[in-house]
């Protein structure tokens, strides 16, 4: 089974809370998605943000973060902000 860390934007400190959230391999996260992996990160630690769901996000696509199109940071945001509402 591949390490959360091999995949693009997860670092150790990222991949030891995806873990904490029952998110432990790189298949899990690309099964789960990005949204539904930050609202789990987020019922834990609330303080996580916008850029960790890009990051999260970049790591499904296989991109850096800030390599995703404007459409989908715009997605992205807006459900980040919903959250918060």
């Amino acid at each position: 089974m591949r390490q959360l860390t091999s995949m693009m934007n997860i670092g150790r400190e990222m991949a030891g809370k995806l873990t904490s959230v029952g998110i432990d391999s790189p298949e899990k996260l690309a099964a789960v998605g990005s949204k539904q992996a930050f609202l789990k990160l987020k019922e834990k630690y609330p303080k996580v943000c916008l850029v960790h769901l890009y990051a999260l996000e970049g790591a499904v696509q296989n991109l850096e973060f800030n390599r995703l199109s404007e459409e989908k940071k715009q997605e992205l945001k807006e459900f980040s902000d919903f959250l918060k509402s």
